[in-house]
């Protein structure tokens, strides 16, 4: 199975950017919103176990809410994202998700109640709807064909570096505790009173750094062409790739505007046009791209670290060293990506990567039914993470700013960006409950075995962008 085939690359693509300092200093401002993702999706991890303390969380029901209630808001964040960046451009979004999280993070990590708690998770949950929306979209529509796979990575990168921080974080915080410690004499300790509250404050100083640097880069050249202002466009590609690289450029978006008027009598693209002919294929591959990242299972092992490292037999101290460990693991090997997915491509990196976090996944549920403790599940584990952060992680992301349409591309992306958090929140939700249901080997099991369908699935339907214009990939998913 081949998958789809995209038109070869056209001369507007062969033009080389010249500015290449200007493009990746851009690029990595709006990354920045990938880093505050990163960091408050994982912050969690370290903090739960002192806040469901403070604040009396015993079933898993509740455990479960306070772990996934910031979904709801990534899933609002990412329903609006797609209106808000057509309608006020991609770069005030970015500012409004940097205030956002500068915002929740201080009200979360002092909150007076848990109804409090869950509000403010929920406010910089639409933060990170916001960012992980906008961020891949507007790196991709200023980047050149030949760099926006790396450029794309780039925000993949940023988030796997803020979680990190957050995990270094958690565990520079985290003061050590006796072990069996009376329930009455826990909430008294450090670390239930103040040390959670510390873990989430912690991501206000890069959220005002993201803030600050937001006021110095430029608006989408794509969404000023879009609005008509095709004159401010032309002079910022000019600034990223020269002259010659911004007529070309200029000359395919205007080509596309002329291929989209002859598409339809609409002037404005709208929510409805995701369901014509022409587009509900690739909407259905975004959809499908995005829950599939997500089903692999890999975010348990950064949400429930401490749960999946304590039922292999390791202790409180060790649990937290081994967190931070699948943190370096996961930067190290995104970096590799990003300096692989604009050589091998995208396809071939999605399916060595469901192959091979499917493998760890099965080979973790033996380890787990034969019940091997410590090193085996901790090799295991870093091995899926690995492979996740190689290709999934970063090569998802790419294809969901890349494969739709201009005239659709933010209500597309919307949309792919909301089914993952719905898929984030069923799987993060869901886990307590499967934990007693089917046991850890039986649940990495079922996220081995979605792996290898995933492994099917591109193989049949996602197509290979690389070394083509945005224009490019929407001509071709049009005409597929």
């Amino acid at each position: 199975m081949h998958g789809p085939v995209l038109p070869a690359d056209s001369p507007a693509s062969s033009v080389a950017p010249q500015h290449s300092l200007y493009i990746w200093g851009i690029a990595l401002v709006a990354a920045l919103g990938g880093l505050l993702f990163g960091y408050d999706w994982v912050v969690i991890g370290g903090a739960r176990q002192f806040y469901e303390v403070y604040f009396h969380l015993t079933s898993a029901a509740s455990v479960g809410w306070a772990n996934s209630c910031a979904l709801i808001g990534c899933l609002f964040g990412s329903l609006a994202a797609g209106t808000l960046a057509d309608r006020y451009g991609r770069r005030r979004i970015l500012l409004a998700a940097a205030v956002l999280f500068a915002i929740s993070s201080v009200l979360t990590g002092w909150a007076w109640s848990f109804s409090a708690f869950i509000f403010f998770r929920i406010l910089g949950g639409a933060a990170i709807g916001l960012s992980s929306n906008v961020s891949p979209l507007y790196i991709a529509e200023i980047s050149p064909a030949t760099q926006r796979g790396r450029l794309v990575s780039l925000n993949q990168f940023a988030i796997v570096v803020g979680i990190l921080l957050a995990q270094v974080i958690n565990w520079r915080l985290a003061r050590p505790v006796p072990a069996a410690l009376p329930a009455d004499l826990l909430l008294q300790t450090w670390n239930v009173q103040y040390g959670w509250r510390w873990m989430f404050t912690a991501v206000t100083v890069p959220a005002l750094v993201f803030t600050f640097a937001s006021f110095f880069i430029p608006e989408s050249p794509r969404w000023l062409c879009g609005a008509g202002r095709a004159r401010e466009a032309k002079a910022i590609l000019e600034r990223i790739g020269g002259a010659a690289y911004a007529g070309a450029e200029i000359a395919g978006i205007e080509s596309a505007q002329r291929d989209d008027a002859a598409l339809t009598q609409s002037a404005k693209s709208s929510w409805r046009e995701l369901l014509r002919p022409a587009f509900r294929k690739i909407l259905l591959v975004g959809i499908a791209l995005a829950a599939l990242q997500q089903w692999t299972g890999i975010n348990i092992l950064f949400n429930y670290a401490a749960e999946v490292y304590r039922s292999a037999g390791y202790g409180a101290n060790d649990i937290f060293l081994n967190i931070v460990i699948t943190g370096a693991i996961n930067l190290l090997f995104t970096v590799l990506a990003m300096m692989l997915v604009d050589r091998l491509g995208r396809r071939l990196m999605m399916l060595a990567g469901c192959i091979g976090i499917g493998v760890s996944h099965l080979l973790c549920a033996w380890a787990y039914h034969a019940q091997w403790r410590g090193t085996a599940v901790l090799v295991l584990t870093l091995s899926a993470i690995a492979c996740y952060a190689l290709t999934l992680a970063p090569v998802t992301w790419v294809l969901i700013a890349e494969i739709f349409p201009r005239r659709i591309r933010s209500q597309g992306v919307s949309t792919a960006v909301s089914a993952l958090w719905i898929a984030s929140f069923v799987l993060t939700y869901t886990f307590p409950l499967l934990m007693k249901l089917e046991g850890t080997a039986g649940i990495f099991l079922t996220y081995g075995v979605i792996c290898l369908i995933g492994f099917v699935f591109v193989a049949a339907f996602v197509p290979e962008t690389k070394g083509r214009t945005l224009e490019q990939i929407g001509a071709g998913v049009t005409q597929a």
